[in-house]
């Protein structure tokens, strides 16, 4: 009897690209799972409207972080194929693609399940204009007493540039017509302290004749409230019509900004070192003292300030000419290596002295 030939086993190419899982298409599968738990009727109710949230919210996340760094793989013409044999054009166009179909999904499961869930528990989303007169009133006094005071529209046109759009922000784009027929353009951004669902009625805790307690809550989104109440922003205007919108950014370039913008503080007013103190300060002797700083924090738009001391005979606005020039001179020419390079060292060294102190580091968790 002879021994059965043994067929040499089939070499296997573990560097074949099928054989790998793309990192982002991953992400999108796991927020599959995560729009798997909304739809399970297991789960409460309410847990599922969190969970369909939490979709956004990671989706939110990817395309600041994973999407925006492929963009600029792509702009800068990278062609390099990842492990997995993806570009990043072709993981751009295939990320797309997955994206807006779990988005159309989960807004279509939104509008067709979870909402008349929730109109069947007593919790009604509703439009404004399907509210009634009595309810109107109701939301028309919260606009005045709770909204308006915080709201703060700007104009575009020449004279106003279009104004920076915060991430993740609220926006309304607005339409209108002054009486000579001129149209306008405005922005309107909602502070994201106010509530995004304004509460119309409540369950008065009362009982039925038939002995159950009926609860029922209402609620508008903001965003219907202030386009119902806009002409009392804008007295003596028609407003045509106005749009929501909000955007992501690229989060690697919103870093790279601020970076910049520290940088720009340090050169221009970090110190003894710095144009302004050098300008202001020891050559012409006109200021006492000189800085500039730059304030990025996630609980506003930011702030970029400078700032001088007159000193002796000089006047304030000798010191503001003086500081025009300084900021004129590093937008016509810009700023030389070696100063950008003793500036980051500078910068660097300030965040290592901040770790030593207790106060600092309080500061800079409290503003972020």
């Amino acid at each position: 009897m002879t021994d059965p030939i043994e067929k040499p086993a089939e070499e296997i190419d573990l560097d074949a690209p099928e054989l790998f899982i793309n990192r982002e298409l991953a992400l999108l599968d796991f927020q599959w799972r995560v729009f798997d738990e909304a739809r399970d009727e297991r789960n409460p109710l309410l847990e599922r409207v969190k969970f369909l949230a939490i979709v956004d919210s990671n989706l939110d996340e990817f395309f600041m972080v994973r999407v925006g760094g492929l963009r600029m793989q792509r702009d800068a013409g990278v062609v390099f194929r990842s492990d997995d044999g993806m570009t990043p054009a072709r993981l751009l166009a295939a990320l797309r693609k997955e994206s807006l179909k779990l988005m159309e999904e989960s807004r279509r499961y939104l509008r067709e399940n979870i909402l008349p869930e929730l109109n069947q528990a007593g919790i009604r989303l509703m439009s404004f204009n399907d509210l009634s007169d009595r309810q109107k009133e109701t939301v028309n006094a919260y606009f005045d007493e709770v909204i308006f005071p915080v709201l703060t529209p700007l104009a575009v046109d020449p004279g106003h540039p279009f104004p920076h759009i915060s991430n993740l922000s609220l926006n309304l784009a607005i339409l209108l017509k002054d009486m000579h027929g001129n149209r306008h353009f405005a922005r309107l951004k909602v502070p994201p302290s106010l509530p995004q669902l304004v509460p119309v009625k409540r369950s008065s805790g009362g009982v039925r004749r038939d002995g159950t307690v009926p609860r029922t809550h209402v609620f508008v989104w903001i965003n219907h409230v202030i386009i119902a109440n806009l002409h009392k922003l804008f007295p003596g205007m028609e407003v045509i019509e106005a749009h929501q919108f909000h955007i992501v950014r690229n989060a690697d370039m919103e870093i790279q900004e601020l970076e910049a913008l520290d940088l720009l503080a340090e050169i221009l007013g970090g110190g003894v070192r710095s144009r302004l103190y050098q300008s202001l300060v020891v050559k012409n002797g006109i200021a006492s003292a000189t800085g500039a700083y730059f304030r990025g924090t996630s609980l506003d738009d930011s702030t970029f300030a400078v700032y001088g001391s007159p000193r002796g005979g000089a006047t304030l606005d000798e010191v503001e000419k003086a500081v025009m020039a300084e900021i004129e001179g590093i937008i016509r020419d810009g700023v030389t290596e070696d100063e950008l390079l003793k500036a980051k060292r500078r910068f660097v060294r300030s965040l290592v002295f901040a770790a030593d102190s207790q106060s600092t580091m309080a500061r800079v968790y409290g503003s972020t």
